[in-house]
This record gives structure tokens, C-alpha cells and sequence, in this order.
């Protein structure tokens, strides 16, 4: 099975423990609010916010239901780090077993934050994912 990673960085105005306690431990309630697209978050396995976690978010695209099964693989509060995966539904190209993302958040300028994302796909056999594929699953990360 081959891996194909990409980074990225941006940069946000709101501090980095004000950004992580939205984007991480209170997405569930606020993500849907604020996303129009976003309907729901269902927990199917574990609390809710430990590693091991598995979330069934759905989301309204062009009129349609779909959804993501979303995995918790590490959370460091401490030092503002999350660790996701997306193991199944619309999210997951058919050439790609899983895809991985690895997010941490530092102190950018002016009191703001850098999010640093390296998302890992991880193929199937000899499988090989589009470009339109590659750049879908990286945006809805």
C-alpha cells in the first residue's frame, strides 16, 4: 500500500487554546451552527472526544445527504495537536483505504495561530487517486 502526503499551513487571528476548543473539543455543537452544509454529528463508537472515537458526520451536498465516518486517532490538548482519520463514506475516494490528517495549532502573530495539516492517503494496493480525488479529500479535511 503506498502513502501520498501533502502539508499545509494557514494562519487565523484567534489564539491558538480559543481555536483548538472550537475546531476540536467543541466542533460537535458548533460546526453545524456555523456550516450551513453540516445536518449532524453522530457518535457510533467511544464518548465522543477520546482516541478511538468514531463520528458519523453528515452533510447536505447539492441537495443530498451524504456522510463521513471520522476517526479520533490523538488529541494533545496541551499542545494544541489532533490526529483524524476519514475510514469511510462520501469523504473516501475508492482508490483510498483511509486518509489521515495530523493538525497542530502554534502561535502565529499578533496573538493569532498557525494550523499546520499533513494529510496522509493511504491507497489501496496499487490503487491510484485522481487529482480532482486528491484535491477533494484535501479541502473537505
Amino acid at each position: 500500500m503506498a502513502v501520498l502526503t501533502f502539508t499545509d499551513e494557514t494562519t487565523s487571528t484567534v489564539a491558538p487554546a480559543k481555536l483548538f476548543k472550537a475546531l476540536v473539543l467543541d466542533v460537535d455543537t458548533i460546526v453545524p451552527k456555523v456550516i450551513p452544509v453540516f445536518k449532524s454529528v453522530e457518535i457510533v463508537e467511544g464518548n465522543g472526544i477520546a482516541v478511538g472515537t468514531v463520528k458519523k458526520i453528515t452533510i447536505n451536498e447539492g441537495g443530498e445527504d451524504k456522510y463521513v465516518l471520522h476517526k479520533i486517532d490523538a488529541i494533545d490538548e496541551a499542545n494544541f495537536g489532533y490526529n483524524y482519520s476519514i475510514i469511510g463514506g462520501v469523504g473516501l475516494p475508492d482508490s483510498v483505504e483511509k486518509i489521515l490528517f495530523e493538525t497542530k495549532l502554534i502561535a502565529g502573530p499578533d496573538g493569532g495561530s498557525i494550523a499546520k495539516l499533513t494529510v496522509h492517503f493511504h491507497l489501496k494496493g496499487d490503487a491510484k487517486p485522481t487529482e480532482a480525488e486528491l484535491k477533494e479529500g484535501k479541502e473537505k479535511g
